[in-house]
């Protein structure tokens, strides 16, 4: 019995919205004005999560390759968007940038941990696959968002120095390094702090759902250490991408910074 996992009813399921009553009497009595934005994100939890474990069932016993290989490639794609909605300081920034950074760091980190780490039977199975890939989704797609922020934030900072630098005939990727530098580890920082600090403040999601699960805790310990270093890696390479292809972005043709660099910090 100490190996089962422990079965959540819907009676019990609907007790946790004493949870959101407690979080939204916070925001009521401080007059945070997130009262409504806590129950639509509850709903929209509750929700999504509800027809996402319906559609897992499904693609599980499908277990297609290309299907799967669909699935990941629509995650990176809403990823991407949502990434860039995260930084609204960055003026008509394409996403297909952010797509092309998230495919390339997911499908890179993600296939080295299925085929060469975990290694299941078949090497594609979604039951791993899946949530792998989306892990390393959710992490990257944070990381992603605040390079390309702190980047933009950078050079505005930086103007007049990056403008400097030009005029004495460097190139924009020599006048622009030390942003890039600050963008890229803007990025990995909440990464790096979570590797300092995992079992001894905090018990990751992943580790705390296979104990619950009933799965040895040293088992558990294992997969948990192959997530965390999947997880830096793959915001390491997904923000040395975006970053990449987007500090160009910031000159024109001539080499010069981009009006809306230059102008002014309200």
């Amino acid at each position: 019995m100490e190996n089962a996992t422990i079965p959540i009813s819907n009676l019990q399921l609907a007790f946790t919205v004493v949870l959101v009553l407690i979080t939204g009497a916070i925001s009521s009595l401080l007059k945070l004005g997130l009262l409504k934005s806590l129950l639509w994100g509850t709903l929209r939890t509750f929700v999504q999560l509800t027809l996402v474990g319906y559609a897992l069932t499904y693609v599980f016993k499908i277990n297609n390759l290309w299907f799967i290989i669909a699935i990941i490639t629509l995650m990176c794609y809403i990823a991407s968007k949502t990434a860039v909605k995260r930084t609204p300081n960055v003026p008509n920034y394409p996403s297909f940038l952010a797509f092309i950074s998230l495919l390339a760091s997911t499908y890179l980190v993600g296939s080295i941990v299925t085929i060469l780490i975990i290694s299941p039977e078949p090497w594609y199975s979604a039951r791993i696959v899946i949530p792998i890939f989306g892990m390393i989704l959710g992490n990257s797609m944070n990381g992603i968002a605040l390079s390309l922020d702190r980047l933009y934030a950078e050079a505005r900072s930086r103007s007049a120095e990056i403008e400097a630098m030009l005029t004495f005939g460097a190139t924009p990727w020599e006048a622009i390094r030390s942003s890039v530098r600050e963008a890229v580890r803007a990025g990995m920082t909440p990464t790096i702090n979570s590797l300092m600090v995992v079992g001894l403040v905090s018990l990751p999601g992943m580790m705390t759902g296979q104990i619950l699960g009933g799965a040895d805790p040293n088992e558990a310990v294992r997969y948990q250490i192959v997530v965390m270093l999947m997880v830096a890696a793959a915001v390491a390479i997904g923000c040395l991408i975006l970053v990449g292809l987007s500090y160009k972005k910031l000159f024109n043709e001539d080499g010069a910074l981009q009006p809306f660099v230059r102008q002014s910090k309200t």
